[in-house]
């Protein structure tokens, strides 16, 4: 069972880790490779309103998604949005990244080697990283304008969509911890992380939702 307590502390991340971004047109949307086929939908679904005029998907595969994308997961991404319609000319490929950083860095080069000038991006990531996607990219690509979304979704409907109450409030801890850490790493920008969100993240810690925390030497 899992108390009250700790889905409330559960909402409060989740609310912290969404960004909040009014949706506006951009150069390009950049969806970041994962097992979530939810952001090549929510890519396609901005495409067809006109937000992106181009689609680019990054990501290989991981222990997570290899099964379930053999292909990797930035090629699975684009088979979904043609199978949605998207035409292939407006849907480009970066199947090498394997993390948020290389995501960004790699996207950026692929950008730059076929001349599409870039002055916003339109940063799609699962529900619970906008803010790290969104912090990893200033930090790495600060020339441009980053605009942070995912598929719109309440915490409940996510956790129905993985199945996994549990791992889902594990990734979300993660997930800020990441955000506390990174920026010493020069991984990302640091982000103000108020002191209820730290309250909630250090008693979700301590009720043992730590399986994707990363150890103290990193």
């Amino acid at each position: 069972m899992i108390s009250e307590q700790v889905w409330a502390d559960t909402r409060v991340l989740w609310d912290y880790h969404q960004m909040g971004h009014v949706l506006r047109p951009c150069s390009v949307a950049i969806g970041l490779g994962s097992h979530d086929l939810g952001v090549a939908d929510t890519a396609v679904a901005l495409y067809r309103k006109g937000v992106v005029p181009l689609l680019l998907f990054t990501g290989a595969s991981s222990p997570t998604t290899r099964e379930r994308m053999p292909r990797g997961e930035a090629v699975h991404y684009r088979e979904r949005a043609l199978e949605l319609g998207v035409p292939s000319s407006a849907v480009l490929v970066e199947p090498h990244a394997r993390n948020t950083g290389e995501n960004i860095r790699f996207s950026k080069a692929v950008l730059e080697e076929v001349q599409v000038e870039v002055s916003s991006v339109l940063l799609i990531s699962k529900p619970y990283e906008e803010r790290r996607a969104y912090a990893t990219a200033r930090k790495l690509w600060p020339e441009v304008e980053i605009v942070s979304a995912s598929s719109p979704m309440s915490l409940s409907e996510y956790v129905d969509s993985i199945g996994d109450a549990r791992l889902v409030i594990d990734m979300l801890v993660g997930a800020l911890q990441r955000l506390l850490i990174y920026p010493d790493e020069g991984f990302m920008i640091k982000e103000q992380v108020p002191d209820g969100v730290l309250e909630a993240y250090d008693r979700l810690c301590g009720a043992g939702f730590t399986s994707r925390l990363l150890p103290p030497s990193v």
